[in-house]
């Protein structure tokens, strides 16, 4: 029996008169890659962050004591020209944190950092190098969740198929748990162990094969033969 990692019951987020989430219960296993999926404005990037306790909730969020968790946002809120260089930011946690160096040396591995690599400036990076180093910043620490805001917004195809591959061996080589935004719904269909839909008229969670139907993609999205047909075709 698999170990239940998150416990979410009655989830309800309001910003003044404005419901984002309200009445969402599910829960996560250890092992799961749950995909958070939905039309703009269905409250993804806030249950990402309520289930961080970086917003305010009604409700029950309740993790366990084994859970430890890493984040990599959808947009980072500084400076990409700063004079920073890749192996400087993750030295920087790394003392923050008191963590053993060779964390840093691991991260890198795992996601084959060159030395020119992690000598490279952030504002000279492209968008997916500059993805993997929020990747590689998040696993130190050694988490066993990983939380993802839509890893490759405004990606182009292949670096986005490279960020999804990374993300699905890193999962099978450490073990971790994986709770992920996206709009990529192929990439979903693939990956993903189980779905959670927050629609407009509809919530709903199951294996994507239950979940990514043109009935269902219609509740959620009021689109489905588009969607569906995107999953065909990969």
């Amino acid at each position: 029996m698999a170990d239940r990692l998150l416990s979410v019951r009655d989830l309800h987020v309001a910003f003044g008169n404005r419901v984002v989430l309200g009445d969402l219960s599910f829960e996560v296993d250890s092992g799961d890659c749950l995909a958070i999926i939905g039309p703009n404005g269905a409250g993804k990037t806030v249950l990402l962050k309520a289930l961080q306790h970086l917003v305010p909730f009604a409700g029950e969020v309740d993790w366990s004591k084994e859970a430890h968790l890493g984040y990599v946002p959808q947009r980072v809120p500084a400076d990409r020209q700063l004079p920073l260089r890749v192996g400087e930011l993750l030295d920087a946690k790394v003392r923050f944190l008191h963590l053993d160096k060779k964390e840093t040396e691991q991260a890198s591995a795992e996601l084959e950092f060159s030395p020119e690599f992690a000598d490279a400036a952030l504002g000279t990076l492209s968008g997916g190098q500059f993805q993997k180093a929020l990747i590689a910043f998040a696993l130190l620490g050694n988490p066993n969740v990983l939380l993802f805001d839509e890893p490759t917004a405004s990606l182009d195809e292949l670096s986005e198929e490279r960020i999804y591959e990374l993300i699905h061996k890193l999962q099978e080589q450490r073990g971790i748990t994986v709770i992920l935004v996206s709009h990529d719904l192929s990439v979903v269909y693939r990956y993903a162990s189980r779905v959670l839909c927050l629609g407009k008229r509809k919530l709903c969670m199951g294996p994507p094969k239950e979940i990514l139907t043109p009935e269902m993609l219609e509740e959620v999205y009021g689109a489905p033969l588009k969607f569906y047909r995107h999953i065909e075709e990969h």
